[in-house]
Formats: C-alpha cells, sequence, structure tokens
C-alpha cells in the first residue's frame, strides 16, 4: 500500500485579536492591575497631566480667562528671561548647589556601600545600614530643626563647643557663606544610607568565585574592593550618575525654604525658590507665565545634559540610560 504523505507544514491558528487578549489578561490577574491602579492616577495626575498646562509659558496666562482665553504672546515669556538680570545669580548657585550635590554628595553612598560590604558581622552591617537609611524617612522640617538646635548661637552644642575652646559663637545659619555647606552636609546626612541600598544590591550579584579566585592569588581586601567590587557596580554608578545630572537643576526646595532667610539670598536663592516667589509672591499678582517659562528653559537644559552624559557614558563604558 502506498505510504500516505504527512503535510509538513504547521497549521497556522488564528491569533485571537489583540482586545480580547487584554481582556482575558485583565481577568487572569486582575489584582495586580488593582495594585497599579494607585500609581498609574499619580503619573497622570501630578506627572503627565501638568505638562499640557505649560502652554501658560507662551501666554500672558489670567487665572480669570484660564488657559483657553488667556491671549497668546508667543516666546515673550522666555526673552524677559535674557533680560533677567538676577536670573544669572540664581542660576549661579543653582549650579554650584547641584556642582556640590554631584562631587561631594554622590560618591558618598557608594564608599559606604563598599565599606559596609567589608564587615564580616552581619548583625553589625545590617544595624549600620538601618541606623543610616532612618534619616531619609525624616522630613526635611524635623531636619532643618535638628540643624538649627545644632547651630543655634546661644544654646547650640556646635557653638558651645567652639567658645569652650576660645573661639566666639557663629550665627551659622544666617551667614551666607556657610549655607553651600550646611546645605551639602544635611543632604549627605538625610540620603547616603538610602542611595547606598541600590549599590549594595549590585554587590549581592557578584560571582563569589571572583573574590575565591583572587584570594587564590592573594588579594588583599583593598585590591578586591577597588578591582572587582566597584568595577562589578559600575553599571550602577553610571546609571545613577546619568539621572544625577538630570537633577543638577532640580535640587531640595523644601529644604531651601526652611534654610534660607533674606541675609542668605546671596548664595540660598536658586532657580526653584525664584519660581516659588514669583507664582506665589504675596504682593500684586502672581506671574504664572514668567515661572512656567523659567521652569521650561531650566528643565531643556537639564535635557540637554543628560544626552551628553549619556553619549559619554555610551562612548567610553559598556552602560548607558537609554
Amino acid at each position: 500500500m502506498p505510504k500516505r504523505i504527512k503535510n509538513s507544514a504547521a497549521v497556522a491558528v488564528p491569533k485571537a485579536p489583540l482586545w480580547t487578549r487584554i481582556k482575558k489578561d485583565v481577568a487572569r490577574n486582575y489584582l495586580l492591575y488593582l495594585l497599579m491602579v494607585p500609581g498609574f492616577l499619580i503619573l497622570v495626575l501630578f506627572k503627565i497631566g501638568p505638562v499640557g498646562a505649560m502652554v501658560i509659558a507662551f501666554e500672558d496666562f489670567s487665572a480669570a480667562k484660564g488657559v483657553f482665553g488667556s491671549p497668546w504672546v508667543g516666546l515673550e515669556q522666555f526673552a524677559r528671561i535674557l533680560q533677567d538680570e538676577y536670573i544669572w545669580t540664581i542660576t549661579k548657585n543653582t549650579i554650584i548647589l547641584a556642582f556640590l550635590s554631584v562631587v561631594v554628595v554622590f560618591p558618598v553612598p557608594i564608599i559606604f556601600a563598599l565599606f559596609l560590604n567589608e564587615v564580616r558581622m552581619r548583625w553589625v552591617r545590617n544595624t549600620v545600614q538601618s541606623l543610616s537609611f532612618l534619616p531619609y524617612f525624616i522630613s526635611a522640617a524635623v531636619m532643618v530643626s535638628i540643624m538649627y538646635t545644632l547651630l543655634s548661637p546661644s544654646s547650640g552644642l556646635v557653638n558651645t563647643i567652639i567658645t569652650r575652646l576660645g573661639g566666639e559663637s557663629i550665627n551659622f545659619m544666617a551667614r551666607p557663606e556657610w549655607f553651600r555647606p550646611l546645605y551639602v552636609i544635611l543632604e549627605i546626612w538625610q540620603t547616603f544610607g538610602y542611595s547606598a541600598i541600590i549599590y549594595i544590591a549590585s554587590m549581592m550579584n557578584i560571582d563569589p568565585c571572583l573574590y575565591e579566585a583572587a584570594d587564590l592569588d592573594g588579594a588583599s581586601r583593598w585590591v578586591k574592593m577597588w578591582r572587582i567590587t566597584l568595577p562589578s557596580i559600575s553599571t550602577s554608578v553610571i546609571t545613577m550618575l546619568i539621572i544625577s545630572v538630570g537633577n543638577i537643576f532640580t535640587v531640595n526646595l523644601d529644604r531651601i525654604l526652611l534654610m534660607y532667610n533674606s541675609g542668605t539670598y546671596s548664595t540660598a536663592d536658586v532657580i526653584q525658590t525664584y519660581v516659588y516667589r514669583i507664582a506665589f509672591q504675596s504682593t500684586g499678582f502672581p506671574d504664572y507665565s514668567y515661572g512656567t517659562a523659567v521652569n521650561i528653559l531650566k528643565s531643556v537644559i537639564a535635557f540637554i545634559l543628560v544626552m551628553i552624559v549619556n553619549k559619554i557614558a555610551d562612548k567610553f563604558s559598556d552602560s548607558r540610560l537609554f
């Protein structure tokens, strides 16, 4: 009998429509989708939604007339920025604070994570990590209040030590030259423990065989730290550096508003505080359009810097953000 020839071509099963597949997936994983709802609403209402309101930077916005009723002025608000002499002062202050944040604050959690990883006693490592993490959950108002108490010219611990050593009491919070160091110290104090978690998590993924091979070669703990641990977390370091550059014009507004005063404006006034005063000033009418224009220009410059740093990272290393 002649053999039956089998059809080798696979029978194509028609694919269900996209909407049908989405409905099945939602029905199967509805609890996960419910967990996404709060975050999605926050993203839409507070991140995506306000982007459309940036159109007021091209208008002479009036709250009474609304976005659609305010007259269109084009780039007039941006031309005002170039004519505003004070804009250069606040831009300089913002760049200096951001530069200090990248150069001084950024390396601290990396160094902390490297040394914490070398602690062999697990309970000591966990205790230190927990204590360093706690300040992140303390509000800026409480942190600044603690700093005010420690630096009080009459009863603060720091000035008490200075006077006991024969020096004169210093009103740190009212001296413009002390604002930037105090801001950086507070930034390190509040954020280094939280930022270190990212690097500690990266260290958990390092192959133990690398350390075992280094031990066979007689490498010291210092050599292993600099030759194995640090290169292994370089991807996380570069990614966080690019993100930090993206936030280079975004300083902690709450902390600055609580720390600065009229006596420290020369070093403490930054783009965010200037925009805040323009948009919510107590005298006259708020200038929402000009404040929005300043903020848009700041965001555009930050975006350009991120693109440049990302390109440099891609050229000189194997890591990039996108």
